[in-house]
């Protein structure tokens, strides 16, 4: 170890910053979970403050708003498993296809701006499009469909997020196919056209089984992050008309927690989610171990 270190010691000296990052900011504050089992008050500090037991678990499995943050949850990440994410590898099949350079270089520049679009910008498209006397409400209204704020809709919100999404991240995420499809072997698609393989087979028996590892490996991943939806867009889409079908477990731990000071509780609820996470990425890792070949350790 000694040894190694001393030969690789600019190697270790690069990725001590990233060692130092996930020290300070992930690991660092684990220590203040134990407010989750505390009746957690500033004044008294994390030591001070008494132990409760798992009395914020139980409030929170008891509460009106459990049942209804779990669902919206898991329905928000199931539409985007089943819409967001195979739409990056359907693209970068696309465009792999495609033999004119310049014409592929014009769509995936197109694809990819929409990525760094600030989530602040994206929503004030959304909100000014789908006002009353928006674009889209005046595209409806010339084919006799009556205006309404979708926005303001809680059966629009979860189509809304999760296509606007789409849009959003579709072209950045093909990035990763895109390379991948470039270790493909070009001589397997030599023998496939030898053995009379057209652009369709070649993709099915050819392209598709090369980028397999790199799509179970991310279907894995995302299988982990299925409890958490990022906080910020739905904080700057949602509102109390449509808490029914938009509130979810971050924007629950932000007003719960952040407006209503209820740390202890909250941090108990941020605990179970990470809990769950936690078990979908060992459970989905471990049936990718069963059935194939590909796995994340």
């Amino acid at each position: 170890m000694g040894r190694d270190l001393r030969r690789n010691k600019l190697l270790y000296l690069m990725v001590l910053p990233v060692i130092v990052y996930y020290v300070i900011f992930d690991y660092g504050p684990m220590y203040g979970l134990q407010i989750a089992f505390k009746d957690y008050s500033p004044g008294s500090g994390i030591w001070g403050s008494p132990w409760v037991g798992f009395e914020h678990f139980i409030q929170f499995f008891d509460s009106y708003y459990f049942w209804r943050i779990i669902r919206n949850t898991l329905l928000i990440n199931v539409y985007e498993l089943i819409f967001g994410f195979p739409a990056p590898i359907v693209l970068a099949l696309l465009l792999n296809e495609l033999r004119r350079q310049a014409f592929k270089r014009i769509v995936q520049t197109i694809t990819y701006l929409p990525h760094f679009i600030s989530i602040v910008v994206v929503v004030g498209m959304l909100v000014d499009f789908l006002a009353r006397d928006g674009v889209v409400n005046q595209l409806l209204s010339t084919l006799g469909i009556p205006s309404k704020s979708y926005l303001s809709e809680p059966e629009w919100f979860r189509f809304i997020y999760v296509s606007s999404g789409v849009w959003q991240q579709v072209g950045w995420g093909s990035i990763i196919y895109l390379a991948a499809l470039s270790t493909i072997d070009p001589s397997l698609y030599e023998a496939a056209r030898v053995d009379g393989a057209g652009r369709w087979k070649q993709m099915v028996h050819v392209t598709i089984p090369g980028i397999m590892p790199t799509v179970i490996i991310l279907l894995i991943l995302k299988m982990g992050s299925m409890m958490s939806v990022g906080s910020e867009k739905i904080l700057l889409m949602y509102n109390s008309l449509t808490y029914d079908t938009a509130d979810v477990i971050s924007t629950f731990v932000y007003r719960k927690g952040i407006l209503e000071a209820s740390y202890s509780y909250t941090t108990a609820v941020g605990l179970f989610n990470a809990v769950i996470a936690f078990s979908l990425l060992i459970i989905s890792n471990s049936i990718s171990k069963r059935v194939s070949e590909t796995k994340l350790w």
